[in-house]
């Protein structure tokens, strides 16, 4: 027997709408039409394989019960034979668990029944502007293993590690799909760049990427500064405003140190979540918002919610797919490749001369610990240029015996955030800041400024604990 004619179509944004409920097709299908898109539909697993088999789509809808099976059977069959095949699965209102089941499977999307047209054409809309061609039978995964640089909107991840190179494959996956991602690492390892390349490499790119670094708003103003608030709605009320999920309607929201907001504002950011709508303060009715959430931490969030300081239904809101990022000691041989972007950086942005690390400087770079990550190794690298008389940084300018910093050798097994914190502090309690120079007071000054004098944010900023800055604080007769 002759294998089936492939069809041929007008266009290739096309959808395979699988539902066993004929109501639900027409009705799926007519918005399609009117948005000015062609569909098949199946009523079973065994009717969408057919058409999977012979027909080439940029979108899949598929309800989660199915006469002969589930929605997340044909979720993984995609994964498996199409993975460039963006697929959304239709759940039933209060079904959030299947929806995350989905998206951990690799689903792009969910959305709930009854079906509000408004919110099914922006998630058709998001699958569609994907910038991968459209899928094929038998597709083979473009993991991009052996790239090793990656880039978006400016942001780039640089090293030949292996752990950056299996950072990237993710990094790739996550873009083509809606599910929320929790970014964990140590400070200074390059969270929100992460964040920002998710965003920049998937459907959302285009709109609007808001970071928010939630241990940065005091408690009380959390509510209007997420939610926005009407003209009124209290004294300083002049006008309405928009929150942060209203200025990311259609991109991406970023909450950099998730773990640091309290539990009365983890109520209001899970329902805002799930409904996908807020209500800003004063208002009287609810306000739909689109937005993708990717959120942030050095912190165990599994550990806070078994303290009871993070609630557990959050937790698995946010946290439906995990991403880590690795310390930097965890990928040394990198360190030459970064040391030399930011020294071009540097040279760049002062217009002198790009220095250069000589062999026994990079040799200890490579030895060191890096308790603040790459962003201790820009600050680093910074102020070596500016104690370094030549274009050559030599051992002495980068000051790696100064202050409590140590050379040792690299670590088989990476030290935990406590424990580094822990050992910076009884170090660095003993170096002598009252002879500190003034460009570290002036960087440390700046860094509280632009944090509105939020000494945990500005001493993940500046790349040293909070105890740390403190005490260059107290020494210095400011704290």
């Amino acid at each position: 027997m002759s294998p089936p004619e492939r069809r041929a179509f007008s266009s290739d944004n096309d959808v395979l709408i699988v539902d066993d409920e004929e109501d639900i097709r027409e009705l799926l299908e007519l918005s399609l039409l009117r948005m000015g898109l062609s569909a098949d539909t199946a009523g079973s697993l065994a009717e969408a394989h057919v058409l999977i088999e012979r027909t080439r789509y940029r979108l899949c809808l598929t309800d989660m019960r199915l006469p002969d099976g589930d929605g997340l059977e044909l979720v993984e069959y995609i994964q498996h034979h199409c993975p460039n095949l963006p697929v959304a699965v239709i759940t039933a209102f209060g079904s959030i668990e299947s929806a995350i089941r989905a998206l951990k499977l690799g689903a792009f999307d969910f959305v709930t029944k009854p079906i509000e047209l408004q919110v099914l054409r922006g998630l058709v809309q998001s699958a569609l502007k994907l910038a991968a061609p459209a899928a094929t039978p038998g597709a083979a995964k473009n993991t991009g293993a052996g790239e090793n640089e990656m880039s978006a909107g400016g942001r780039s991840l640089l090293g030949h590690s292996a752990a950056m190179a299996h950072l990237r494959v993710q990094i790739r996956k996550l873009a083509r799909s809606q599910a929320p991602v929790f970014i964990h690492g140590e400070s200074g390892t390059g969270k929100e760049v992460i964040a920002r390349l998710i965003h920049g490499l998937g459907a959302r790119a285009a709109a609007p990427f808001v970071p928010v670094n939630c241990g940065a708003i005091p408690s009380e103003l959390m509510e209007s500064e997420f939610f926005g608030y009407r003209k009124g709605s209290f004294n300083e009320a002049k006008a309405d405003k928009d929150g942060l999920f209203q200025a990311a309607h259609g991109g991406t929201l970023f909450l950099d140190e998730v773990a640091d907001l309290p539990l009365a504002m983890q109520v209001k950011l899970l329902r805002a979540i799930q409904e996908r709508a807020v209500r800003p303060v004063g208002a009287q009715a609810e306000q739909a918002v689109d937005v993708r959430i990717l959120s942030a931490s050095h912190r165990d969030l599994a550990q806070l919610v078994a303290e009871n300081r993070f609630r557990q239904d959050l937790f698995f809101r946010i946290n439906v797919i995990t991403l880590r990022a690795p310390p930097l000691r965890e990928r040394l041989e990198d360190i030459p490749e970064l040391a030399a972007h930011v020294l071009a950086r540097l040279g760049e942005r002062d217009g002198g001369p790009v220095r250069a690390l000589s062999p026994a400087a990079r040799e200890a770079l490579c030895h060191y610990t890096f308790p603040g990550n790459v962003r201790e190794l820009e600050n680093l690298l910074e102020r070596a240029c500016a104690l370094c008389e030549g274009e050559v940084i030599g051992v002495d300018d980068l000051g790696l015996g100064a202050g409590g910093a140590r050379l040792v050798t690299p670590r088989a097994e990476a030290e935990t955030e406590t424990a580094a914190e822990t050992e910076e502090d009884n170090d660095g309690a003993g170096g002598d800041i009252g002879e500190v120079s003034d460009d570290e007071r002036a960087q440390v000054l700046k860094a509280l400024d632009e944090t509105r004098w939020n000494r945990s944010a500005a001493a993940r900023n500046l790349g040293m604990t909070l105890r740390q800055l403190r005490y260059r604080l107290q020494k210095w007769g400011m704290d």
